[in-house]
């Protein structure tokens, strides 16, 4: 057991796991546009007033509730541009950009930045697998079983407005941050109603989402 004691704005140890448990993700391994990822000794106050940005809207903009951090912990620093100059020199479009922040928006928004981009990783997984649509829109809008792959495009939530954080989190998915390391599947436990995503080997758990790949 891993004792941890909470110190207001202090950079803490991050979690240990288990032998064979699913990984809970802290390492990241962002493009540094618009972010900045915690250092050992870094307290939150002086991150914000290092980025010129008040303390409560760097905690609102990341969806702190407190002012711990972490090693390797990303942090979004609000108001500064989307760099979709990293995206579009991978080879993706702004519709592409846009549609990924659409989806991960309407799936994850309220989740951790990692968790945001775990999401928008699983898409980018699917176009590369060859097992699903080679394009973002159509991975997205791909439906399967007399259903849409994704339930927000069910229910109409894709066509939310993506928030400033949903655009970061998928240029860093594009640029190559896979916090789940290859998954094609995400589902909420508390939510799925799915039998079969259940039987899927878990790969990663970040925030209220549970990640896998195929058996």
């Amino acid at each position: 057991m891993v004792l941890i004691l909470v110190l207001c704005g202090l950079v803490l140890p991050a979690p240990l796991r288990a032998a064979g448990a699913a990984q809970v993700v802290t390492r990241q391994e962002p493009s540094n546009a618009a972010c900045y990822t915690v250092r050992p000794g870094d307290t939150l106050s002086g991150i914000a007033r290092q980025m010129g940005v008040p303390l409560a809207v760097l905690m609102r903009a990341n969806k702190l509730s407190s002012s711990t951090i972490y090693p390797d912990q990303l942090l979004v620093i609000p108001g500064r541009q989307v760099d979709w100059e990293a995206a579009l020199s991978r080879g993706f479009s702004r519709q592409d950009v846009y549609w990924l922040a659409r989806a991960i928006y309407a799936e994850a928004r309220g989740e951790p930045f990692a968790g945001q981009v775990a999401v928008g990783a699983v898409i980018l997984n699917r176009v590369k697998s060859g097992e699903f649509p080679d394009s973002v829109t159509e991975v997205i809008l791909q439906q399967g079983r007399g259903t849409y792959q994704f339930s927000p495009v069910q229910d109409g939530s894709i066509k939310l407005e993506p928030d400033e954080l949903a655009l970061q989190a998928a240029v860093q998915a594009i640029c190559g941050w896979d916090p789940t390391g290859g998954a094609l599947f995400f589902y909420n436990p508390r939510t799925a109603t799915d039998d079969w995503i259940r039987t899927l080997p878990v790969v990663a758990r970040i925030g209220n989402h549970v990640f896998a790949r195929k058996a």
